[in-house]
């Protein structure tokens, strides 16, 4: 749903020629991605665009939500999930390791106070499901996390579902975790910029794992305004190409 940098694109105040671009596919709002599974819609990320990435796709009901890591451009939209316990009877699950839990109680104080609400549905109702490096169950579908490297300091998942998987916010996947890449149709990776960078993937570095583990499709995500879609797609190797919002990719196996 979501293709860009932690501050998406175009930036505030920058009058480049990707942040001044009509090609609506140079603009990119925070990531996130949604899996739309027999049991219902699985949310990765709650980022500050969330509400309007939601009624773009059309997307009805979130049903349950798993978490890469605790940015604030991944988690910040998570307000915007106080609707959907309406609908679905219960809190919303939040499928997170627990590093993730505790930022989010943190940062949202409010959604677990023992004070009784005002009124229904004045704070999130949201349930906690603790995620490792180990194979779990949401909706019914088996998710593989994907344990990577986001900088020096900070550890994240991707998730695999069948034959995709989603990569974002990394610049280091071991030998173990690129194994769990391998068999893939199509594989979704950060690639920042051009030049390399101190917590992320820039593109050769994104296409070198793509060479490695050799999916049939390779979709670059989390992209800053240095990268422009149409030069990119002209560019890159065959089979990798620039994701943009609201991509439909058929989930498969």
């Amino acid at each position: 749903m979501g293709t860009g940098t932690s501050v998406g694109v175009p930036a505030i105040g920058c009058g480049c020629d990707v942040c001044q671009s009509d090609d609506p596919r140079n603009k990119r709002t925070r990531c996130s991605a949604i899996f739309g599974l027999e049991n219902g819609n699985l949310l990765v990320d709650t980022p500050p665009d969330l509400r309007s990435q939601l009624i773009r796709e059309r997307i009805g009901l979130v049903h349950a939500v798993m978490f890469t890591h605790d940015h604030a451009d991944h988690i910040f939209g998570l307000d915007d999930l106080r609707l959907f316990p309406f609908y679905i009877g219960g809190p919303v699950p939040l499928y997170c390791q627990p590093q993730v839990e505790r930022r989010i109680r943190h940062s949202f104080d409010y959604a677990f106070t023992q004070r009784p609400e005002t009124h229904s549905g004045s704070r999130p109702q949201l349930e906690f499901a603790t995620i490792d490096d180990s194979p779990f169950e949401v909706l019914g579908t088996t998710v593989i996390p994907i344990p990577m490297r986001h900088g020096p300091n900070c550890n994240v998942l991707g998730f695999r579902i069948g034959d995709i998987a989603y990569c974002t916010d990394t610049n280091g996947i071991s030998a173990e975790s690129l194994d769990r890449l391998r068999g893939l149709d199509t594989l979704v990776i950060d690639a920042l910029r051009y030049t390399e960078h101190p917590t992320h993937f820039c593109i050769d570095e994104a296409i070198a794992v793509a060479r490695e583990v050799k999916p049939r499709r390779t979709l670059l995500t989390h992209m800053a305004h240095e990268i422009d879609y149409a030069t990119a797609l002209r560019e890159l190797p065959p089979g990798i190409e620039p994701a943009y919002d609201g991509l439909q990719i058929e989930l498969v196996g």
